[in-house]
């Protein structure tokens, strides 16, 4: 089977969960920023890893916004999932929540573009598998990615 057929981006979306604890927060009882950016960072490399096959590493971490904060006692989840894989790198989206587990409450806490590249047995930069767009969302995602990479390349 040849390992650079197109996949499906369900193929590759990968879900992280960690309970925050007070070690990861600031004096004010919320969650730093490093700490949800690992999490970030691990969510998005796993989905590369599905989606390339091989080991995979963060060239790039943008738009990253944090829109509420995340306190002490909330399940943290990182949602993951390809928008774009070109020759040998792919840019993944990854969506953070965190859940008052008492309440029952969910909210999406910060949204970031990361940039991996795949990498073969000597550490270069190795081609990936193309990504099979099924959903207009999808679809949508990928021209977006398709988009900032274009920019990013003329900067």
């Amino acid at each position: 089977m040849d390992k650079l057929l197109p996949k499906p981006v369900r193929a590759s979306a990968t879900q992280i969960s960690d309970l925050t604890n007070p070690p990861d927060a600031n004096v004010r009882g919320t969650v730093f920023g490093g700490v949800v950016l690992a999490m970030v960072d691990k969510a998005a490399a796993v989905a590369a890893m599905r989606h390339a096959g091989k080991p995979c590493v963060t060239v790039a971490m943008d738009r990253v916004e944090f829109l509420v904060p995340i306190r002490v006692g909330d399940l943290v989840t990182a949602e993951a999932r390809l928008h774009y894989a070109g020759r040998t790198s792919m840019e993944i989206g990854v969506d953070v929540y965190a859940e008052n587990l008492a309440a029952g409450t969910r909210r999406h806490t910060n949204s970031c573009f990361v940039t991996m590249v795949a990498l073969d047995d000597i550490g270069r930069p190795a081609p990936v598998p193309g990504l099979l767009l099924e959903t207009p969302e999808e679809k949508a995602r990928h021209a977006a990615a398709e988009g900032r990479r274009k920019v990013r390349r003329a900067s």
